[in-house]
């Protein structure tokens, strides 16, 4: 039995693209606290890619894409914080008001945090999953550092309070100043090195057809078998699709306690991607206290093609609470 998948996605306006792309992988290594199992909720799973969808972005998806705008259900993402400085860090703010302008305090709990914040730039080179902090006045705060100037999107995935309360994800952009140089995504390959960390993609990603993406972590060449719990599970992969960051949030097959899950060295997930395209996967991972991220880049029905070595890959801080 596998546990629920949300599929959402999101347009936005196309913007210059910036930063330097990671190679294969990308190390995200903060100290973090253990947080105690969650459950994983169902959510609607995206519909199939329309006939005709061909291997790119056309077509149109059969339900309301949620992350298209910075309003929906009656709900509004007010980015407080619309400018930081590339390489600076700064203090990230914003408020979920309701349909009458008020700060929303009460959430629901989902994978052990009431709201998880997704920071991503526009070239896809950076990824930030970040778990912000409430005041009692309804305000969400977190320091970030961007390191390279351009375009970025935010967006905010939460659940309100309250019965029958429906999960949301709204969108707003984000711009960092400074020196812009794009860089292309990088080209999809099957291994990412993350420290001394290997993981191993297998499986592909169809557009409108479920399907099993499996990773493999190991270590040194030894595989991992004792994976802590991160956000209740042993992984967590977000995907992006790029050119308008179509987002995929995933959730995997199976939970720490669940009596079959094992702490590794596999991690499984259920995925369907909305539409034919390339994709960048990021997989978050703890062992030994740290929190790591290992990304991917893929393209819809074809498995990421073989090769001898991983790429060498940069090291970044890409998580926060």
């Amino acid at each position: 039995m596998h546990a629920g998948l949300r599929i959402t996605a999101f347009t936005a306006a196309l913007a210059a693209t910036f930063g330097t792309a990671y190679g294969v992988g990308q190390a995200f290594d903060p100290v973090v606290d253990d947080p105690a199992p969650a459950r994983h909720d169902t959510h609607p799973r995206a519909s199939a890619e329309p006939e005709g969808g061909g291997g790119g972005h056309g077509g149109h998806e059969a339900e309301p894409a949620g992350g298209l705008q910075i309003s929906q259900g009656g709900y509004t993402l007010d980015l407080t914080t619309a400018r930081v400085t590339a390489g600076k860090r700064s203090e990230l703010r914003f408020v979920i008001r309701d349909s009458a302008g008020r700060a929303v305090t009460a959430y629901q709990r989902e994978h052990d945090k009431e709201l998880h914040l997704i920071v991503a730039s526009r070239d896809l080179g950076t990824y930030r999953h970040l778990h912000p902090t409430r005041a009692g006045d309804g305000t969400w705060s977190i320091p970030v550092d961007l390191p390279r100037a351009g375009g970025y999107r935010v967006f905010a995935d939460f659940t309100p309070g309250g019965k029958g309360a429906e999960n949301l994800t709204l969108g707003a952009d984000l711009a960092a100043s400074g020196p812009y140089e794009p860089q292309p995504l990088p080209a999809p390959r099957r291994t990412a090195k993350v420290h001394d960390y290997e993981v191993r993609l297998d499986g592909a990603l169809r557009p409108g057809t479920a399907g099993e993406l499996k990773l493999k972590v190991s270590r040194d060449g030894r595989p991992v078998t004792d994976l802590q719990p991160y956000l209740g599970a042993y992984g967590h992969l977000v995907a992006l699709r790029s050119g308008d960051l179509a987002y995929l949030h995933v959730h995997p097959n199976g939970e720490p306690g669940d009596g079959t899950t094992k702490p590794g060295p596999d991690v499984s997930f259920t995925a369907t991607a909305p539409s034919g395209g390339t994709y960048r996967l990021y997989l978050d991972f703890k062992h030994e206290g740290k929190v790591h991220t290992a990304a991917f880049t893929v393209r819809t029905g074809t498995p990421a093609p073989a090769e001898d070595h991983p790429a060498p890959h940069e090291d970044a801080s890409g998580h926060g609470h």
